[in-house]
């Protein structure tokens, strides 16, 4: 079987205390299941950060930072650093997130500049994309996406492509009154996704993870993930409670091993 992604990013949302509980429990709960089936990453808050690197065992849980600075120092006010995220061990960082492009006015050339730096830091990069609710009225999403995917990954050595992951998350389907794209579109949109990684990168291209994202629940898990092009889940508030997510996680795979 082709390794299945499961992720989650905890926004911000759970102090350091309910965090390195939740890692733990997680860790606990999951550690029967083999790495080489799945890949398992958690993605705190930055303040969480510090104490999650100490409570988890990597090689069961990646963790990663929620943003980072294309710089190593200068004055950047209260931006965080790829050399600070460095020091505390960090296996991603998720660039692009729909909140940082649309409430903070993120641009896809910031989000170029930041993936180089990640890769020039070892960090596997998590490139968030999307089109908006307007987007696909217009019926532009395809194009938004290629966009996004031309310019974030412009000037990507053939050698870092290991390192880059991909989220798909239509912004209208995240949050609290998100509505979960259907199977069928998300596939349409990852095939999508997938030529024009090919594209950019010839086969190679081919083995760059693309995730889904955006209202992921336990009852849209299972049809989300047999989809061919659809190689993981990025899960937001259903796997915020460790034992949910364990059952999602184990159910997802069970079903994925069912249908193939």
């Amino acid at each position: 079987m082709k390794k299945l992604y499961f992720g989650t990013n905890l926004k911000m949302y759970k102090d350091i205390k309910e965090t390195t509980s939740y890692l733990r429990e997680l860790q606990n709960l999951t550690k029967d299941i083999s790495r080489d089936e799945i890949e398992l990453f958690v993605i705190p808050s930055y303040t969480s950060l510090n104490s999650a690197d100490s409570c988890v065992d990597r090689s069961l849980i990646k963790l990663g930072a929620q943003n980072m600075c294309w710089e190593e120092e200068g004055q950047y006010t209260g931006e965080i650093s790829p050399k600070m995220l460095k020091e505390l061990n960090l296996d991603l960082v998720m660039l692009g997130h729909s909140e940082r492009r649309h409430i903070f006015g993120e641009t896809d050339e910031m989000l170029n500049k930041k993936v180089k730096c990640a890769l020039d830091h070892d960090f596997i990069a998590l490139l968030c994309i999307g089109e908006t609710i307007e987007n696909k009225n217009y019926g532009i999403s395809d194009e938004i996406l290629r966009i996004q995917l031309k310019i974030g990954l412009f000037g990507i050595p053939q050698d870092k492509l290991t390192k880059i992951w991909i989220a798909y998350e239509p912004v209208w389907a995240i949050g609290v009154n998100g509505i979960p794209a259907t199977a069928e579109y998300a596939e349409e949109k990852h095939k999508v996704i997938k030529e024009c990684l090919t594209e950019l990168f010839g086969e190679a291209g081919k083995n760059i993870p693309v995730l889904y994202g955006g209202s992921v629940n336990p009852f849209n898990a299972g049809e989300l993930i047999i989809q061919p092009s659809i190689d993981g889940l990025f899960i937001g508030r259903s796997a915020w409670n460790a034992s949910a997510f364990n059952e999602l996680i184990r159910n997802t795979k069970k079903i994925y091993l069912d249908h193939h």
